[in-house]
């Protein structure tokens, strides 16, 4: 039953996607209640009696609003230490795919390589030969994933705009790879536990994302500069989550975090 259930589940809440051609699986479309309230004037952050939201990765009503730039508002959740930017505030997905097909990631491109590397060489040195993998979130031009075959592993892809096989998602993986990905998540607790649910025992699941700044104040980091970045993550964020797992977890170049799953785990 589960099994059934996980890719419409997924789909409702990892933003960057549109819903599944000809699938029955919705009535309504999943972005419906999203593009509705995407105008500022409609923010209920305009009427100070409003609540706040909840945060997205650990549910935590306790939350409280950190301030404003580049017309938007982010807000600070008191027991995992994301910083997110509520729904009323988020791009729709037409907004977000016109916004991705200005990328140019090409697996040709040599400076694009070297990025990626900084994921690729921690990931593959933990790795045993010809492990299974699944690029998340792999963009216009999937890279990662030609660079982890060419090494011996096998790596499916998936992004909700270039590349939607559902089927990949309802498998196990040895690794998952999310590269740039997380801060674009709108519902992160949701489609974080999903990936490592994806998993096998001993499975690693590497994210590339900057970490929020501790050298310089938050609302000049450029990172906030880019709309679809919705989500902010800090070291003490990720360790929350590896604590709700009880995953080890590892960091290299201080945006690449790899969570390694125990060999007997109950889902999350």
């Amino acid at each position: 039953m589960q099994e059934q259930c996980f890719v419409p589940l997924y789909i409702l809440s990892f933003v960057e996607r549109n819903p599944p051609k000809s699938s029955g699986a919705f009535s309504i479309s999943p972005f419906a209640i999203l593009e509705s309230k995407n105008v500022l004037s409609e923010s209920p952050y305009m009427k100070p009696s409003n609540f706040l939201y909840s945060c997205p990765l650990c549910t935590e009503p306790n939350t409280i609003v950190l301030g404003e730039a580049h017309r938007r508002l982010y807000i600070s959740c008191s027991n995992c230490q994301l910083i997110f930017v509520p729904p009323p505030y988020h791009l729709t997905p037409q907004q977000e795919k016109a916004h991705y097909d200005q990328h140019h990631n090409d697996p040709e491109d040599e400076a694009y390589r070297k990025f990626l590397q900084q994921v690729m060489g921690p990931l593959h040195a933990r790795l045993v030969p010809r492990s299974s993998g699944l690029d998340f979130g792999a963009g216009p031009g999937p890279t990662l994933s030609c660079m982890l075959q060419e090494v011996g592993h096998t790596v499916s892809i998936y992004d909700p705009y270039y590349a939607q096989d559902l089927a990949v998602l309802n498998q196990k993986y040895d690794f998952i790879t999310a590269t740039e990905v997380a801060e674009h998540l709108h519902q992160p607790g949701l489609v974080l536990n999903q990936l490592w649910a994806m998993l096998h025992g001993d499975g690693l699941l590497a994210l590339m994302t900057q970490l929020t700044p501790d050298n310089q104040p938050f609302f000049e980091w450029y990172y906030l500069r880019d709309p679809t970045h919705v989500c902010f993550f800090s070291a003490s964020t990720w360790s929350w989550l590896s604590d709700r797992w009880s995953a080890e977890i590892a960091y290299w170049e201080k945006n690449v975090i790899i969570f390694a799953k125990p060999s007997h785990t109950t889902p999350a």
